[in-house]
Formats: structure tokens, C-alpha cells, sequence
């Protein structure tokens, strides 16, 4: 097994960004392997994170021979970060990635999303299906679109102290707390082998900016931390709850859309991850083929030799 603390990764090798106007907005873009051109992968990021978490899995894509292209989604980094939390919802995110093909000139990719990215690739692939080759998603399984809309689903399983509510009901609250403890909140959330002790009462995110003492081990060096640090102290944390805010409202975007997705896909779970598998994803997902690693949520930073491994076994099965 590696030891993602032992890789030594120097944050400096990291692509340079390309701001690139897509979609009413400019997106920081960061891209590699541009000699590969016409093998396109696009990476998309989750939450509290940006580009940057991808920076394990770029090396092993462009020496696979991918054009890789990793966007700092909008709302993060030095991407736009619009006022109006409607421009978050599930057609501006797609939208942005549609226009992303646009401007390289491509008509398709394969993309590869983890956690809130990995629901943007699923409705990508709903929304533009003509514009998606294949799926590769970590974490977050697809998530059907039940009878009522997500929010007021989980408030009622969940109430509202569950994170998800919490950022719909008390807008402004949680964005001032994680502004005002960035590198405490970011540092207490990068964590592997959590102990297994009950969830303290409260909002789960507000709990881990004030915490003062982190659980379990980083699964990152101070130098990649201090990366998604200092680009969450330029952006501030507001933009990217807004996708949050949209649940509900892309619960009805969704309304008419066909619930099934055709594509190839990939899907990657972590085997400690408190996000549940979804037993029932080959029904909305037919040509999907499911793995599992020994691992929490930040599959592809905990695991990220293994997660290369995975992906690209799989891809080369096409």
C-alpha cells in the first residue's frame, strides 16, 4: 500500500492555470498533455477542494496518453465566482464543462468526478450525453431523483443540523465560519483513519473549523495543504456552498429528464467513506462496473497509486 504522505509530490509541479472564458464566466483551468491532443479527459474536483486534489492522478493520465484538463469549477480558486446563487445550479455547472469542450474543440470526453463532481458528471451525462465518452466516478454514486426534492428529503431523515439542510435553511452562517478558520476547517477535514466515536451534535462542517484538535491522520503533506488553503482564503468558501443551494432547484431542472445513463462507467467507492454505496446503480446505470478501495471519501489522495491503477485498467479495457 502507499503512503500518500510518503510520495513527496512538490506542489510546484503542478500545471500552470489558463484562465478560459466559457459559458458568461472565466474558469482557471490547468492542463497536461497537450501533445495528446484529441484524447481528452477533464477531472472535476468535489468539495472543500479544487484542482489541486487531482494532482496524483495528471502525471499517470498524460503518460497514458490523455489530454488532460482539470477546471477549477466556478465558484472556486481564481475561477469566477458569480453572486446569484441560481448561477450554481446543475445547467450552469454542466454548462461550463460543455463550453470547456467548446473552446478545445472537442465533441466528447471522458470525465472523471469526484464527490460533488461526480453529480456533476452524472448530469452531465443526462443533461449533454452527446458530449460525454465515458464516466469515472469516486465516492458519490449516482443519486436517484425521488419523489420530493433533495432538501426537504434530508430534513426530514436527517434534520436540520445535516450540512446539506443546514446551508439551504441558515444561508451566510456556515460561509462566516469557514472564512474565519480556512486552514483549521481545511486541515481537520483532510483526514484519514478516523476513529469510530459518534458524530458530536451541531452542523458537521461548522464542528470541524472550530475544532482545535484534528482526528486521525493527514492524508496530505503542509505543503498541499497550504495549497487548498490559500485558495479557499482567495475565493472564500460562499460560491462553493451554492451548489448546495441548488439541490432542490435541480431537483426540478431534473424533472423531465431521462433518468438513465448509457455510458461506460466506472465507479470507485471507498470502503470507509461515510457516504453509503447505492445497491441499486446498475438500474440507473446498466454499463456500469463497481470497485472498491481501502480507503475514506478522498479516494484518489488517500489511495492515489491505487486509484491510477484502477482507472487505468479500466480504460484500457476501451
Amino acid at each position: 500500500m502507499i503512503n500518500v504522505m510518503n510520495t513527496r509530490f512538490n506542489p510546484s509541479e503542478f500545471p500552470k492555470p489558463t484562465m478560459i472564458p466559457v459559458n458568461g464566466i472565466e474558469l482557471e483551468v490547468f492542463e497536461a498533455g497537450n501533445q495528446n491532443a484529441g484524447k481528452p479527459i477533464v477531472l472535476c474536483h468535489g468539495f472543500p477542494e479544487n484542482a489541486f486534489s487531482w494532482r496524483h492522478q495528471v502525471p499517470a493520465l498524460v503518460k497514458a496518453g490523455y489530454h488532460v484538463i482539470v477546471p477549477n469549477q466556478r465558484g472556486y480558486g481564481h475561477s469566477s465566482c458569480p453572486t446569484d446563487v441560481t448561477d450554481y445550479d446543475i445547467e450552469h455547472l454542466t454548462g461550463d464543462l460543455v463550453a470547456l469542450l467548446d473552446h478545445y474543440g472537442y465533441e466528447k470526453a471522458t470525465f472523471i468526478g469526484h464527490d460533488w463532481g461526480a453529480n456533476v458528471v452524472w448530469r452531465l451525462a443526462q443533461l449533454h450525453p452527446k458530449r460525454v465518452n465515458k464516466i469515472i466516478n469516486l465516492a458519490l454514486p449516482y443519486q436517484e431523483r425521488g419523489e420530493k426534492p433533495w432538501i426537504e428529503f434530508m430534513e426530514e431523515i436527517f434534520g436540520g443540523d445535516f450540512y446539506f439542510v443546514h446551508f439551504n435553511r441558515q444561508p451566510g452562517v456556515a460561509d462566516a465560519v469557514l472564512n474565519e478558520n480556512t486552514s483549521q476547517f481545511l486541515r481537520n477535514i483532510f483526514r484519514k483513519n478516523l476513529p469510530s466515536i459518534p458524530p458530536e451534535p451541531g452542523m458537521l462542517m461548522i464542528n470541524l473549523a472550530k475544532a482545535e484538535k484534528p482526528l486521525g491522520e493527514p492524508i496530505m503533506s503542509d505543503s498541499e495543504l497550504a495549497n487548498f488553503v490559500s485558495a479557499f482564503e482567495a475565493s472564500g468558501f460562499t460560491g462553493s456552498i451554492n451548489w448546495y443551494r441548488n439541490l432542490d432547484r435541480n431537483w426540478h431542472l431534473l424533472a423531465e429528464v431521462d433518468p438513465i445513463i448509457q455510458h461506460p462507467t466506472l465507479m470507485i467507492y471507498g470502503e470507509r467513506d461515510m457516504i453509503p454505496k447505492f445497491d441499486r446503480l446498475p438500474e440507473f446505470v446498466p454499463n456500469v462496473e463497481v470497485i472498491s478501495l481501502d480507503c475514506g471519501h478522498c479516494i484518489q489522495q488517500e489511495l492515489p497509486e491505487e486509484t491510477n491503477q484502477a482507472i487505468l485498467n479500466w480504460l484500457g479495457q476501451y
